[in-house]
C-alpha cells in the first residue's frame, strides 16, 4: 500500500485530509498526518480506514528522514521557511513533495537533482498561489490558441470575511496565517503597467492601493503583491503591457493599514523591552511625535485625518489607542500588533470567510477586435472551522496529491501548476466541490 505523508496539521487541512480519507480505501493508500500536536492530527483523523496521526518535529533530523523514507508522497503544510530540508530529504530519498508554497530559490536549485531522482517537486497548488495559475492559464493559453494577443492581465484575490459575517469595521477576520497578514507586503511589489516597470517599495505600498469593484459584492482595496514581474516568463507572456498580482482587502482597509505601517508598528525586524504595566496607548504613543496633545489629536496630526475620519474610528476600534496593558515582556512591534488583532479579528464558532478572486484579461482577437474577460470566483465557508479558505487552499493539493500517488501525473523536476496537464483535470474536479470561475467576455470600444 502506497503512503502519503502530511506535516502539518493546522488550520487549512481539514478539507485537504477528508479529501483525501475519502479516497483513501478505494485508491488504495494510507494517510499518514504528522504535527508536533498530536491531538490537532487526530482529531482531524477521527481514526478513520486508512488513516494515521503521529506526533512529529520536522527539526528532529532523524525522525524526519525516517518518516519521509517509509512514504511515496509528501505534502508539507509547513510555514513556507520549513519547507527546504524536507524537500532536500524528498529529493535525496526519491519522495515526490507538494506544497502551496512559492518556490524559493533553494529548492529551485534542486531542479536537475529532482529529475536525475525521478522526483516531482511540485509547489505554488493552494489557492494563492494556485488556483489563481490554474483559471489564469486556462484563459492565457485558450486566448492564444484561437490567435489572440494578450496586452494586460490582472490577478486579484482576498481572504475576506462573510458580508452576513462582517460585524467590524475593517471587513477582515484571519483565516489564516495571522503573521502573514501582519508583515504583508514588506518586500518591494514589482509589476509592469502599460508598458513600463514599476516598484512600490513598503511604506508607499498601501497608500498607492487602487480601488476595483467585483460584481456582487461592490468595491474592494487592492495593492500589489511582491512579485509578478518572474509571472510574464512563467505564464508564456513576456511581451505582455501590464501585469498586476495583487491582494484584495475591503474598501478603506489599505488607508487604515497604511497609518500602522507609517507608524512603524508592523516592525518585525526588531525586539523592545515592554516595561511593566505598559499600555496599548503607551505603545502607539512611543511612535508618535513628542507633544503635549492627547493621543487621538496627535495620531491625527501624524497620519492626516480628523477624529471623526472613519479611517481614524477603524484605528479606534482596534483599542490600539486604550489603556489595555499589553501583558508581553519582549517582542516585536508587529507581534505586539499582531497579539491585538488576533483578540478583534477572530472568526467566531458560527462566521463565515469569504474568498474572492478575480483575473482581468485584456487583449486583441484575431479579428484584431480589442476585447475584455473577467473571470471571477466567490467561496463562502461554512463556519470558522469549515472556511473557504481551507476548502480552497486544501483541495487542489489534496487533488493533485491524488494524481501523483496513482501516477496519473508525470511531471518531474520543481514545477508550478501552469500546464494543462494539472489544470484541466484539478479545475473540473474543483468544480465538483463549488470552485467555480464566471468569466464574462466584452467588446473594449475607444
Amino acid at each position: 500500500m502506497k503512503k502519503i505523508l502530511l506535516i502539518g496539521a493546522g488550520k487549512s487541512s481539514i478539507y485537504l485530509i477528508d479529501y483525501l480519507l475519502n479516497h483513501a480505501v478505494a485508491d488504495n493508500f494510507e494517510l499518514i498526518v504528522a504535527d508536533l500536536n498530536c491531538e490537532s492530527a487526530l482529531l482531524k483523523t477521527q481514526q478513520r480506514p486508512n488513516s494515521k496521526a503521529i506526533a512529529f518535529d520536522v527539526n528532529n533530523v532523524e525522525e524526519r528522514k525516517k518518516y519521509i523514507s517509509q512514504s511515496d508522497l509528501v505534502i508539507s503544510m509547513l510555514p513556507a521557511f520549513m519547507h527546504f530540508p524536507v524537500a532536500k530529504d524528498c529529493v535525496d530519498l526519491k519522495k515526490h513533495l507538494i506544497t502551496a508554497s512559492y518556490v524559493s530559490p533553494e529548492i529551485r536549485a534542486l531542479h536537475t537533482q529532482a529529475i536525475n531522482n525521478d522526483v516531482l517537486l511540485l509547489n505554488e497548488i493552494g489557492l494563492d498561489p494556485g488556483i489563481d495559475h490554474l483559471s489564469a492559464m486556462k484563459v492565457i493559453h485558450k486566448i492564444k490558441a484561437d490567435g489572440g494577443r494578450l496586452n494586460s492581465f490582472k490577478s486579484y484575490c482576498g481572504g475576506l470575511v462573510a458580508p452576513e459575517s462582517n460585524d467590524n469595521p475593517w471587513g477582515y477576520k484571519f483565516s489564516w496565517n495571522p503573521r502573514n497578514v501582519i508583515v504583508a507586503g514588506q518586500s518591494t511589489a514589482q509589476f509592469m503597467q502599460n508598458g513600463q516597470y514599476k516598484y512600490l517599495p513598503y511604506h508607499r505600498l498601501f497608500k498607492s492601493a487602487e480601488t476595483i469593484n467585483i460584481e456582487g459584492l461592490g468595491a474592494f482595496d487592492a495593492y500589489a503583491n511582491r512579485d509578478s514581474l518572474s509571472y510574464k516568463s512563467v505564464y508564456g507572456i513576456s511581451d505582455i503591457k501590464t501585469m498586476i498580482r495583487g491582494t484584495l482587502r475591503q474598501h478603506l482597509y489599505c488607508k487604515a493599514w497604511h497609518i500602522f505601517v507609517s507608524l512603524g508598528i508592523t516592525d518585525d525586524s526588531i525586539k523592545i523591552d515592554i516595561p511593566e504595566k505598559y499600555t496599548y496607548a503607551d505603545f502607539v504613543s512611543s511612535f508618535l511625535p513628542a507633544n503635549d496633545k492627547n493621543i487621538l489629536q496627535n495620531l491625527c496630526d501624524f497620519a492626516g485625518y480628523l477624529p471623526h475620519d472613519e479611517v481614524i474610528k477603524m484605528i479606534e476600534w482596534t483599542g490600539i489607542l486604550g489603556n489595555e496593558e499589553i501583558g508581553l515582556k519582549h517582542a516585536s512591534p508587529a507581534e505586539i500588533l499582531q497579539q491585538l488583532l488576533e483578540k478583534k479579528w477572530v472568526l467566531k464558532p458560527n462566521d463565515k470567510d469569504l474568498i474572492v478572486m478575480q483575473h482581468l484579461f485584456e487583449f486583441v482577437n484575431s479579428k484584431q477586435e480589442t476585447k475584455k474577460i473577467s473571470s471571477s470566483l466567490i467561496v463562502t465557508g461554512k463556519d470558522n472551522i469549515h472556511t473557504a479558505m481551507a476548502k480552497t487552499v486544501g483541495l487542489p493539493m489534496a487533488m493533485a496529491a491524488r494524481k501523483v500517488i496513482n501516477g496519473e501525473i508525470k511531471l518531474r523536476g520543481v514545477q508550478i501548476p501552469i500546464m494543462a496537464e494539472l489544470y484541466e483535470p484539478i479545475l473540473k474536479e474543483l468544480a465538483e466541490h463549488g470552485i467555480v470561475f464566471k468569466e464574462k467576455e466584452e467588446e473594449i470600444v475607444d
